[in-house]
């Protein structure tokens, strides 16, 4: 397949932007489907952006085998125990369910 030049426009900034062949080449033998959608300066604008980051949610429970205060990373569900690290490991290997 022939590519040609492609003017596009940045649906960022607006500014029109060229679609070279070779790029369009790269995106057909990658099998991308979509055409670029922000030009040069706003990809790099995008890449310098810091990147969200989640908090590690730390909930406060007890331990339901040995009664240990503990953190755990989730919010814990009613009706189901929590197991401190040490509680945990060892049911973990020693294939014990609760």
């Amino acid at each position: 397949m022939e590519f040609q030049d492609k003017a596009l426009r940045c649906i960022t900034c607006g500014a029109e932007f060229v679609w070279t062949a070779g790029e369009q080449a790269f995106f057909a033998e990658k099998h991308f489907t979509h055409e670029p959608k922000h030009c040069k300066a706003c990809k790099r604008q995008r890449a310098l952006r810091p990147s969200p980051t989640r908090e590690r949610l730390a909930t406060p429970a007890v331990c339901a085998v040995c009664g240990k205060d503990t953190t755990v990373p989730f919010r814990p569900t009613q009706g189901r125990p929590v197991l401190c690290r040490d509680c945990f490991e060892q049911r973990k290997h020693t294939g014990t369910t609760g």
